[in-house]
This record gives C-alpha cells, sequence and structure tokens, in this order.
C-alpha cells in the first residue's frame, strides 16, 4: 500500500470503549513517546459512557449508583489527549485502513483495535427478543429496573421470576435479585446443563448453591428454553414440556460478535471470533489488533484465553504494549494470561472469591471485591472519587437514622 510521505501523525483508532478499549487507550496516553511523535489516538464507542460490567447487578439493589460504575467517557479521558467519539460504527475498510461511521464520518488509521466486545442473541427461542430481558448494558439494566418498578408498583402476592442460565449472570443476578424482592420474590434458575457454574472453582459453585437455597431459588438443570410468551415460558425436561406462568424473563446466555465484526475479511472461528497471534494482532494484518470477547486468542503457553472482563483488562496492557512497541521498533510481547481467580456477588453484603490460594466467602469476601474493584476502576481520580464515597455512604446513613 503506497502513503504520501506528507503524512505526519500516527492514527490509532480504537473501537469499543469496554475494559479492552478504554484501557489500551489509557495506557496508550501514559507510555513514552519521547523519540517518536505521539500519535493520536481515537475512542469510539456507541455510548457516551463506560461501564464496569462486574459491578452492574448492585445497581438492581441500589448499593451502587450509575455514576460510580459507568462514568462518561469524556470524564475519564480528561488530560490524557485521547479523542473520544461518541458514534456507531458501519463499516471498516481493511484494505483503506478507514473506519466508516453511521454519523458519515470516516477516520484513517494506521492501527486498529477492535474491542467491540459482544451483544446478547436474544433470537435463540421463539418469543425472547419480544419478552426477554438481556443483561449486559447499563440500558438493560435501566430497562430492566423500569419492568421491576412497574411490578413491585402492582403489588402483586408474587412476583414470578425466571432466569435463563445458571452462570455467573444468572447466579448473580438471583441472588441480588432475591435480596431486593425478598418474600415478593419467586425465582426460577434455568439451566441446560447439569449444575450450574460449570466453569467454576468447587469453592464458588457450592458457596453459590448455599446462597440460592438461601434465597428460595428454585433450579431447574438440565432445562430446555422452548419459547417464551408474554406471562409465560415453555420448557423442556426429560422430554416432558410445561408451560409455566412469570412476570419477567431474563435471558443471560451466549455472547454474539457484532455484525460489523462478522462482515470483516479476516479469519474468523465458528462463533465468528477474529482469530489473533499470540502478541494480539490479526492474521496477515499486523496493523489490528482484537481482544475481549471478539478474539480468538491464545496466549504465549497457546492455551485458549476465556472471554471474561479479567481477561480483556490484561489484554488492554498488552495491546497498548504491542502497539507502541511496533510504531517504536521494540520487540512485541506475546499475552501471558494470569488467573488471578474468580469473584461473585451472591446477593447483598454477601459474595464469594476463590483465586491466589485464597478461599472467602459471606461480607469478607464481599469487601475484598470491592476493594479489588474498586483498585481495577479505569483512573485513580474515579478510584479517589468512588472510594470516598463508599466510606462516607455508611457513616451518613447511620446518622440519618
Amino acid at each position: 500500500m503506497t502513503q504520501t510521505t506528507t503524512k505526519t501523525t500516527t492514527k490509532i483508532c480504537i473501537l469499543g470503549g469496554g475494559f479492552g478499549g478504554l484501557y489500551t487507550a489509557l495506557r496508550l496516553s501514559q507510555l513514552p513517546w519521547e523519540n517518536t511523535p505521539k500519535p493520536e489516538i481515537i475512542l469510539v464507542d456507541q455510548s457516551d459512557r463506560f461501564l464496569f460490567s462486574p459491578l452492574l447487578y448492585e445497581l438492581l439493589t441500589g448499593e451502587l449508583q450509575t455514576w460510580e460504575i459507568a462514568p462518561p467517557y469524556q470524564e475519564l479521558l480528561q488530560g490524557t489527549g485521547v479523542r473520544f467519539h461518541q458514534a456507531t460504527i458501519s463499516e471498516i475498510d481493511t484494505d483503506k485502513q478507514q473506519v466508516q461511521l453511521q454519523d458519515g464520518q470516516k477516520i484513517d488509521y494506521d492501527r486498529l483495535v477492535l474491542a467491540l466486545g459482544g451483544e446478547t442473541p436474544l433470537d435463540l427461542v421463539p418469543g425472547a427478543v419480544n419478552h426477554a430481558y438481556p443483561f449486559r448494558t447499563i440500558t438493560d439494566a435501566y430497562h430492566l429496573e423500569e419492568r421491576l418498578r412497574i411490578l413491585e408498583a402492582s403489588n402483586p402476592e408474587k412476583i414470578r421470576v425466571a432466569i435463563v442460565g445458571g452462570g455467573y449472570s444468572g447466579v448473580e443476578l438471583a441472588c441480588k435479585l432475591a435480596d431486593r424482592l425478598g418474600e415478593k420474590g419467586r425465582f426460577r434458575l434455568i439451566e441446560i446443563s447439569d449444575q450450574i457454574l460449570r466453569n467454576s472453582p468447587e469453592f464458588n459453585r457450592e458457596a453459590a448453591k448455599q446462597a440460592l437455597d438461601a434465597r428460595g431459588v428454585f433450579i431447574d438443570l438440565e432445562t430446555k428454553v422452548l419459547s417464551i410468551g408474554e406471562n409465560t415460558i415453555s420448557l423442556e425436561y426429560k422430554n416432558q414440556v410445561d408451560e409455566i406462568p412469570v412476570d419477567l424473563v431474563i435471558w443471560t446466555i451466549g455472547t454474539r460478535v457484532s455484525p460489523v465484526v462478522k462482515n470483516l475479511p479476516l479469519k474468523q472461528n465458528q462463533r465468528g471470533q477474529i482469530t489473533t497471534t499470540t502478541t494480539l494482532q490479526v492474521l496477515e494484518h499486523p496493523e489490528i489488533f482484537a481482544l475481549g470477547d471478539l478474539a480468538d486468542c491464545k496466549d504465549a503457553e497457546e492455551k485458549q484465553v476465556p472471554a471474561t472482563a479479567q481477561v480483556a483488562f490484561q489484554q488492554a496492557d498488552y495491546t497498548a504494549w504491542n502497539i507502541w512497541a511496533s510504531l517504536t521498533n521494540r520487540p512485541l510481547l506475546p499475552f501471558r494470561y494470569q488467573q488471578l481467580g474468580e469473584m461473585m456477588a451472591l446477593g447483598i453484603d454477601n459474595a464469594t472469591l476463590t483465586g491466589l490460594g485464597v478461599k472467602l466467602d459471606g461480607s469478607l469476601a464481599y469487601i475484598a471485591r470491592r476493594l479489588a474493584y474498586l483498585y481495577r476502576l479505569p483512573t485513580l481520580e474515579h478510584q479517589l472519587k468512588v472510594g470516598f464515597n463508599w466510606l462516607v455512604s455508611p457513616i451518613i446513613k447511620t446518622l440519618s437514622q
């Protein structure tokens, strides 16, 4: 590809402002560019706010507020030199090295970071698109909150909630909502396999089972969802089909790569994830980096890495370093994933934690989880604001009682 010599500033375009994208942008802005002109870094996301997704559940119980877990990008990027652009991506031209946005703007790039995350597929069973609530974004949380308020205000004897998926998201939602609705809630957790939290450490799985049991959550194992109606869910267990009345269905299963990524002429696996090298570069396109949910990535030991927030968080460091290294003629580093363990909220003031030789549950695990996430919030300024609020809130509550 020929380029004119008049071109001066290198452009790094980062698509998606989740853990992978935002943290890559922040890290890039901190790296030393002494002998190389500092590149222009552009972050594009369709939302105006970053979402610290592991704490999204706490919005439903009022334990946290939106500003704590979803600060605006403009605020986080202030003083970093990173330019934020709120827009939806319509097309990526890998030959022209150009991103086309729906607002008509085009962004040329020298390095491209694909960090668009995934979407929740609701078209897997009939009726889910119209009647089930996904739980992945801040907008999803608002829609669910609205529905819960309507149900609570109608003051029924019981609010019947079905949660599809017995993974982390399903279990955390069941516990949090059970604590919110108390005696009013009747919960059913539906899982197609023979156990919940299949990939979790045994300690966490047992703690989760106890938490669900204590809250009276009914677990349907080896159960398939056939369809979802306005007030019903149709389930199949051992070839027997039951139609059960429900007031709310929450869908937590699956991740799908966005259509704009699927349409790219890049090597993808069966799930539509883009195959990368261990340095997080796309095959045959070393100028493109992919990370997070949309990347099919093996680490330096040739081990497949899971699509979790923890992985995207660690990949961001390597992506930023490797972009910097590729522009300053330094060696690139293969991604080395460090499994730091697993944390789960199991209701209000209750959690479970396994990792680095530690096993905790109950309120101590809840505090440890909070502190670990406080440390991972995107900027020091935001960490201080949130940390101060967490310290002061209980004092204010006590004084106002």
